[in-house]
């Protein structure tokens, strides 16, 4: 089974503060979308988006690799995201 941990680079869940260039990264994908360029994210917020991200992300590897493992494959690839995306997102 895959292990969060190796997905994302270090330990999920630990309560510890998102690296500054992920919540750097996910400020800016939320400002992709806001209609007025004068929005902001508040701290909390953002650091609450990137664990939410984060857990995603996890998730979807997760499932990845059990859709492969009940196909017989040794690798995981974008057939196997695409079958479990449906579920996932009806899950978050």
């Amino acid at each position: 089974m895959l292990h969060p941990e190796l997905v994302l680079g270090g330990p999920v869940g630990n309560g510890t503060d998102s690296p500054p260039f992920f919540q750097e990264l996910v400020s800016r994908v939320l400002h992709l979308h806001f209609r007025d360029c004068k929005t902001k994210v508040n701290g909390d917020a953002l650091q609450l988006m990137a664990e939410f991200l984060k857990i995603f992300v996890v998730e979807a590897a997760v499932r990845g690799v059990q859709q492969a493992q009940a196909e017989d494959l040794d690798i995981v690839d974008v057939d196997q995201l695409e079958k479990v995306l449906p579920q996932l997102l009806l899950d978050f």
